[in-house]
């Protein structure tokens, strides 16, 4: 890994630079194996939509010919940046497919898979219903064979609706909802197709702790690791059939470390299991810091070797245990400082829910550059793409079964949540990211027999080591929980007990005007606040700092919210992220960075929080991972030092005691020493009017006008920022930010390009208020028009955003940007070229879709 440093504007932005490559997606719930006898379908492609209903749009002489043709992701709807207050649409829509099967898999079994649907479902294949779906974050599959016309046009028809209804969880109305009911098939579809003797799903199997593929670490040490495996596979052959089964454990490399051979005999329309438990010598151990990946590959055969399926998963090995008091251990060694991360809801700006796979990647990795080792479900199951990322980059997970402030006397509700419990398990089992399971319904007081039934569920689910599940303290049924929320700013509360605590949401102050809730177009002022207030609280609320604090029974936390994202009950979005929707940084998401220990694979870093300007703030406020740095102010007219280093605890601090003391005043004597790089701030550093009316040097020549700070470890300069007084806007300057994961030619995938004012030196100007008019040409398409604000798109704190989607054949992509209205004295237009990349991805399509 090597990381770069480079200047837009007048702003040093340290950031991670990675190898270019497009990850490998889970498809269907299975990585695929090659010549498996399984093929894989990418059924996102040329879907026809309706938003609104019609009679008889499920029969396949309906005709849909006016209707929108579209890809899926799909969100019915582009919406605007400030799309809170429930001015999203709610209600029934059409979806409609036409599709022809090739010949080579029209005599196998074809089967259809949905990432997820939001809301409630019906699904028709020629006329014939299929099969219906009931919650809008949980995969489900339907059978095509029975309806299926091989040899000619088949259509597919789905009716989903997005309404408010009670009687399936979140169920509460999004008029009262802290976020967002957007609808469609905002997650990919999959077409399978297999012999009659395949690799079972686990949710359409069905089968407690059974069906698919599962796998445990049931023993690990730094000697070896037992690794319990066990496949389920299903004969729809009308005869017995004769299955060889081959299980082989690749390392991270891609070594083979282990296999075995087992036959089964499968009567007709009969399952059986395969189990095996792998021993594996020197393991090398998954961790947030070392996230290695073995691979687990189930090939099947008949008697004759010919391919009947193949799967493929990937495996951690690790082990967890929250050990009460003594907190968090991983891998048999007492977890180092605090797990801290960040909660995230699944929305972005003008798309809603639908984000590609790569969208998801890039969240993750966004995230994980922020310091942020555990993300926790808002509040709901994740896209399988964001949970191959966590898995892949090296992030713990705390899944959450979909639920907010609402519960329902009707049996109907509660049986349904059971059932999302048991999907959300069977999902993600196998994923060494996931570290809790948080059964419950969010911040509802729900009867105490559901909390313990739901508990129950998870270790029915889940019968092996690591499986712990996590719910408020305040809850009835708590009590068999192994793990509760707590609350660092209420220490008093989780000293009486006994479990391991975790802060799922700190940072966060109820109300809408409140010092975290930052608009980033608000400046630095607002910013500065916000990034404070994450790692100093002065409002009696949790912080870094504060959590920091706490003995090792308090694991960590994870801060409300990653990005800014939109509610239902309020007329103005959550503002509280280190990012805004778009994912445009804030201050505070350098402050995260800063709290990575400098590190092999962490560069030293510094960032000014401060843009120099005639109303900033006459303190330098300053990030940095650093032992010291050094603030030099107009090129060294006046220099400033602070020694940032500290010790992690107060001296003489012993968690152990903290029960029989008195818990404020301990926690007063560690309060603002244990936040593992504190915000640095240089008082009274800046005068604008000194900046600007500055003497001459010995030379006669003035001072620079800006302000520049290193870091430092051992007396030596590591990093370097610098911050220059911007003038007028020259030049408008386009910036592609893909996080090393380039644009897919496959009709969905999106990445933002970012448009900078900079002036003559390559400063940028926070405060350039244009707006801004993108063209877009090759193997792309702008997402939005002046309908929502997208083009043109006003600038806000020194930029605009531009989401380009790319078609489905690779190549360049040209975008120029350029002010509205363009004068001989305007600032000039910026240009950046672009190139999408090639897919993997086998389709199924006849028409490709525009919107």
């Amino acid at each position: 890994m090597k990381y770069i440093k480079y200047i837009v504007g007048a702003v040093l932005i340290t950031s991670c630079s990675f190898a270019t490559t497009v990850p490998e997606y889970s498809k269907a719930g299975f990585f695929e194996v090659e010549k498996s006898g399984r093929d894989v379908f990418n059924f996102n492609i040329g879907w026809r939509l309706l938003k609104g209903d019609a009679a008889g749009a499920e029969k396949p002489d309906f005709d849909d010919s006016d209707w929108a043709v579209v890809n899926c992701p799909n969100g019915l709807e582009y919406i605007t940046s400030e799309a809170s207050g429930s001015c999203n649409y709610q209600g029934p829509a059409w979806y409609r497919k036409h599709f022809k099967v090739d010949s080579d898999i029209s005599d196998k079994l074809l089967k259809l898979h949905f990432e997820a649907v939001m809301g409630k479902c019906k699904v028709w294949l020629n006329g014939k219903p299929i099969g219906e779906h009931f919650g809008g974050y949980l995969p489900f599959t339907v059978n095509l064979s029975e309806h299926l016309n091989p040899e000619g046009e088949n259509v597919l028809a789905v009716w989903a609706d997005n309404s408010d209804d009670p009687t399936y969880p979140p169920g509460k109305p999004q008029t009262g909802l802290d976020f967002t009911y957007f609808g469609g098939i905002y997650r990919d579809v999959w077409m399978i197709a297999t012999s009659p003797v395949y690799v079972t799903d686990a949710n359409q199997a069905n089968k407690v702790a059974g069906g698919g593929v599962f796998t445990a670490v049931t023993e690990l040490t730094d000697e070896l690791a037992e690794l319990n495996v066990a496949v389920d596979i299903q004969n729809d052959f009308s005869k017995t059939a004769k299955v060889k089964a081959a299980l082989t454990l690749l390392s991270p490399a891609g070594k083979k470390v282990a296999e075995e051979f087992q036959t089964l005999e499968l009567k007709e329309g009969a399952s059986g299991q395969v189990e095996k438990q792998f021993t594996v010598k020197k393991p090398k151990l998954w961790a947030p810091w070392s996230p290695e990946l073995y691979r687990l590959e189930v090939k099947l055969t008949d008697k004759k070797g010919k391919a009947l399926d193949a799967v493929a998963t990937r495996v951690g090995l690790r082990k967890i245990e929250f050990k009460g008091r003594d907190g968090l251990y991983l891998n048999n060694k007492p977890y180092p400082g605090k797990l801290m991360g960040a909660n995230r809801h699944q929305d972005h700006a003008y798309v809603g829910y639908s984000i590609p796979n790569n969208g998801q990647w890039r969240d993750a990795k966004i995230l994980k550059d922020a310091a942020c080792d555990i993300i926790r479900a808002g509040h709901y199951p994740a896209d399988p793409a964001f949970m191959d990322a966590c898995d892949e980059l090296g992030m713990f997970f705390i899944t959450a079964t979909p639920g907010w402030q609402f519960w329902n006397e009707d049996p109907i509700f509660e049986q349904r949540v059971y059932e999302d419990i048991r999907g959300m398990v069977r999902i993600d089992r196998n994923r060494p990211s996931i570290i809790l399971w948080e059964p419950v319904l969010n911040e509802t007081m729900n009867p105490g027999s559901f909390a313990i039934n739901a508990h129950n569920i998870v270790h029915e689910e889940y019968p092996y080591p690591g499986a712990y599940t996590a719910c408020d303290i305040d809850v009835g049924g708590h009590e068999v929980y192994e793990v509760v929320y707590g609350h660092a700013s209420s220490p008093e509360v989780y000293l009486k007990e006994e479990r391991s605590v975790f802060q799922r949401e700190f940072g966060s102050v109820s109300g809408v005007n409140t010092p975290n809730r930052m608009n980033r177009a608000w400046g630095e002022a607002a910013q500065v606040m916000q990034a404070k207030q994450y790692a100093e609280s002065t409002l009696n609320k949790a912080s870094w700092e504060m959590i920091c604090a706490q003995p090792r029974q308090f694991v960590g936390g994870a801060l409300w919210h990653s990005f800014d994202h939109f509610a239902g009950k309020h007329p103005r979005p959550f503002y509280g992220g280190i990012t805004d929707a778009f994912r445009q940084d804030k201050y505070s998401y350098h402050m995260f960075a800063s709290q990575r220990d400098v590190s092999e694979t962490t560069e030293p870093m510094v960032y000014i929080a401060h843009e120099v300007a005639p109303f900033s703030s006459r303190d330098v406020t300053v990030f940095t991972n650093c032992e010291e740095v050094r603030l030099s102010v107009n090129g060294g007219y006046r220099v400033f030092q602070k020694q940032v280093k500290h010790p992690y605890r107060t001296k003489g601090h012993n968690p152990r005691t903290w029960e029989t003391r008195d818990a404020k005043r301990v926690w007063a004597t560690a309060q603002r020493t244990s936040m593992p790089h504190p915000v640095v701030t240089f008082k009274d550093a800046f005068i604008y009017e000194d900046t600007m009316q500055r003497p001459l040097k010995s030379d006669g020549k003035p001072w620079p006008a800006d302000l520049r700070v290193e870091g430092l470890i051992g007396g030596k300069v590591v990093a370097t920022a610098i911050k220059k007084v911007p003038v007028n806007g020259e030049q408008i300057v386009l910036k592609l930010e893909d996080r090393g994961v380039p644009l897919t030619a496959n009709g969905s995938d999106f990445v933002m390009v970012s448009a900078y004012t900079v002036d003559k030196s390559g400063s940028l100007v926070r405060y350039q208020n244009e707006s801004i008019k993108f063209e877009v040409s090759g193997e792309g398409e702008i997402i939005g028009d002046e309908s929502i604000d997208a083009n043109p798109r006003r600038m806000e704190w020194g930029s605009a955003p531009l989401l380009v989607r790319s078609t489905l054949k690779p190549g360049k992509i040209k975008i120029r940007a350029s002010v509205l209205r363009e004068g001989p004295a305007t600032i000039k237009a910026g240009e950046l070229e672009i190139e999408s990349v090639p897919t993997a991805d086998r389709f199924n399509f006849v028409e490709i879709g525009s919107e």
